[in-house]
C-alpha cells in the first residue's frame, strides 16, 4: 500500500441548490513533505465541522482501485481529490477495513479508522450529478476517515503498513450499508457503537437506533 496523492483545498464557493456556500470539498494534490497532525493535514480547510473533520475524523482515506471502478462506471477521468479525501491510497487490502484498525504511514504517522464517509449535498454538487449520492450509496464504496494518532510528516509515494485490530469491531462497509437503511438493527448498532467510531457517528447512531454504549 503507498499513498498516491495529498490533497487540500482553500476555501471556495459553491453553489448548493439557492445557497451559495463556503466549502473546502475541492481539495487539490500536492506536493512536497506535508504535515499531519491530530486535526489533519497542515494547509487544509474544513467549513463544516459539525459532520466533518474533528479529532475523529481528521483525515478522509480513498483507494485509487475504487477511483479505477468509478472511472469505469461514469466513463471519464477522475483526478485525485475530486472525493473529498485527504490521502490517496493505492487500495486498502484484501479484506474489508474495520473501524480499528491502523494504518502506519512513512514508517512514523499512525492513523486508525474511525468511520466511513457519508454523502451529503455538497458532494453531489461538486460530482455535478444530482444523483450521485444515490450512486455512491449504492455502490458501498465510501472510504474512510481516521484519527491521527502519531503526527508526522509524510509524501506521495510514502509506503503504507496496514494493521489490523484483532477485535471484532464493526466494519466501515457494514456501519456505511446500515447508515442508509429506514432504521438501525440493535445487534449492528451495538457493533458499531462497542467499536472506537468517531464521536460525530456515534451521536447519529445512538439518536437513530436509541441505543446507547
Amino acid at each position: 500500500m503507498k499513498v498516491v496523492s495529498i490533497n487540500t483545498a482553500t476555501p471556495e464557493k459553491l453553489q448548493v441548490g439557492k445557497k451559495s456556500v463556503i466549502t473546502g470539498i475541492f481539495k487539490k494534490p500536492q506536493n512536497g513533505s506535508i504535515l499531519i497532525n491530530e486535526l489533519g493535514l497542515s494547509g487544509d480547510t474544513i467549513v463544516n465541522k459539525k459532520f466533518h473533520g474533528g479529532v475523529d475524523q481528521a483525515i478522509y482515506l480513498y483507494s485509487a482501485k475504487d477511483y479505477a471502478w468509478w472511472q469505469d462506471q461514469l466513463g471519464r477521468e477522475l483526478q485525485p481529490g475530486i472525493f473529498g479525501e485527504n490521502l490517496t491510497i493505492s487500495d486498502y487490502h484484501d479484506g474489508d477495513l474495520r473501524v480499528g484498525d491502523r494504518l502506519l504511514l512513512a514508517g512514523t504517522v499512525l492513523l486508525e479508522i474511525s468511520a466511513p464517509r457519508v454523502p451529503c449535498a455538497q458532494f453531489t454538487t461538486r460530482m455535478g450529478d444530482g444523483s450521485f449520492a444515490k450512486k455512491f450509496i449504492a455502490a458501498q464504496r465510501p472510504g474512510a476517515y481516521a484519527r491521527v494518532l502519531v503526527p508526522g510528516e509524510i509524501e506521495a509515494g510514502c509506503e503504507i503498513e496496514w494493521q489490523p485490530t484483532d477485535q471484532d469491531y464493526a466494519t466501515i462497509n457494514e456501519i456505511f450499508i446500515e447508515w442508509h437503511r429506514k432504521s438501525w438493527s440493535q445487534s449492528m448498532a451495538k457493533k458499531a457503537l462497542n467499536s472506537p467510531i468517531s464521536m460525530i457517528a456515534r451521536d447519529i447512531i445512538q439518536q437513530r437506533s436509541g441505543v446507547v454504549v
